[in-house]
């Protein structure tokens, strides 16, 4: 008859349990195995190198462990029962039962192929591997060859300008001429002159486990008219879609049946933009040139802070101070910082209120913000 103890006195189910829970862990790593450091790019890290290094070389090396690692995995859940279960005699591989064989026969061949299958991905400094076939689509003028794009590749994932989201193993990155996915086993490359991207779907989650919020995750297709790229799908955070379409040279659609929810941030910001092109613009002196923003690097700093507020009210002093500032910051910028300086909870108050200049801490508000010309 079955007893209620009797799963955990079986020695052999109980690890049975664990070793599949901790297999599907290890495969589809969740954020407590990250943090804890137990994945294939943490394991092996002294001999994968360093992804800012080399991008390509250190996800072909990390593509390869990881299917030698996972093919592993059965051949380590029987090692685990022959300490398990020592009654079963699994050691002695001529006594075993037929079934228990039969596993054994087919872990040790599936180790055996993803070794095979290494060894010929590593011939002729890994030509042979899915990331270096899907760079050769890309080998044109000025590409003479799959290791001149990847030298490409490499040096704009250096450059501190570039989008990234998700997590090591599973992310998007936008650099200035290509659109990468990163996943378990492969990274996908379109060149960004030669792509189109669409908006496929918005899924909207209640709950966020990083920031305990609502979030909105949409798919993007990205499409080539290369005919030997294939099109793949990405995934970003409504909140990171800001940041992504900027960076994205190429153009972007959105799916009739999807709506993209903006953040309470993204709207204050298009409002922000639309308040300061009716203010009052900056003449800028002549000889005085304007150097880049000092918060993105990316775009010529535009802004220039001078106190007009003080005519708006001629019965009350004003509380903004004179800046003496010189441009150092774009619109965008300092519209987030702005933004950043405010009652999160009162957001009906963010345009009128006031906030220290992010250089030299005079206060000023939306009225005092102009435009250089």
């Amino acid at each position: 008859m079955f007893r209620p103890g009797s799963i955990m006195e079986s020695p052999e189910l109980s690890f049975t349990l664990a070793y599949v829970v901790l297999a599907f862990c290890f495969v589809f790593t969740p954020n407590e195995f990250r943090a804890a450091g137990l994945t294939v790019q943490n394991v092996f890290a002294s001999w994968l190198g360093s992804e800012d290094v080399g991008f390509i070389q250190y996800h072909v090396r990390r593509t390869s462990v990881t299917a030698l690692v996972h093919s592993a995995l059965p051949l380590g859940y029987y090692l685990g029962m022959c300490v398990a279960a020592p009654e079963k005699n699994l050691v002695l591989i001529h006594q075993v039962s037929g079934g228990w064989r039969t596993f054994l026969l087919l872990s040790l061949f599936l180790q055996f192929l993803s070794w095979t299958l290494v060894i010929y991905w590593s011939r002729r400094h890994w030509h042979n591997h899915p990331i270096s076939r899907a760079l050769q689509a890309h080998v044109r003028p000025p590409y003479s060859n799959w290791g001149a794009v990847a030298t490409s590749i490499n040096t704009e994932f250096r450059r501190i300008d570039k989008f990234a989201t998700g997590v090591p193993g599973a992310s998007v990155v936008v650099t200035d001429s290509w659109v990468l996915k990163v996943t378990t086993y492969h990274v996908h490359v379109a060149l960004q002159s030669e792509c189109h991207v669409t908006v496929t779907q918005s899924r909207q989650h209640q709950l966020s486990p990083d920031s305990g919020s609502p979030v909105e995750i949409l798919t993007l297709r990205v499409d080539s008219i290369n005919p030997a790229v294939r099109a793949f799908t990405i995934r970003v955070n409504s909140s990171d879609y800001a940041d992504f379409r900027e960076k994205l040279h190429a153009p972007i659609r959105v799916s009739p049946n999807v709506v993209i929810h903006q953040t309470m941030s993204e709207l204050f910001l298009e409002t922000f933009r639309s308040q300061v092109e009716l203010n009052q613009v900056y003449r800028l002196p002549a000889g005085q040139e304007v150097e880049s923003c000092i918060g993105c690097m990316q775009v010529p700093a535009g802004i220039k802070l001078v106190r007009l507020c003080q005519t708006a009210g001629p019965d009350q002093e004003s509380e903004c101070q004179e800046c003496f500032c010189r441009p150092m910051w774009c619109l965008m910028c300092l519209g987030r910082w702005f933004a950043s300086r405010q009652d999160q909870q009162r957001p009906e108050t963010w345009l009128s209120s006031r906030v220290p200049c992010p250089t030299c801490r005079s206060k000023f508000c939306i009225l005092d913000i102009c435009t250089v010309h």
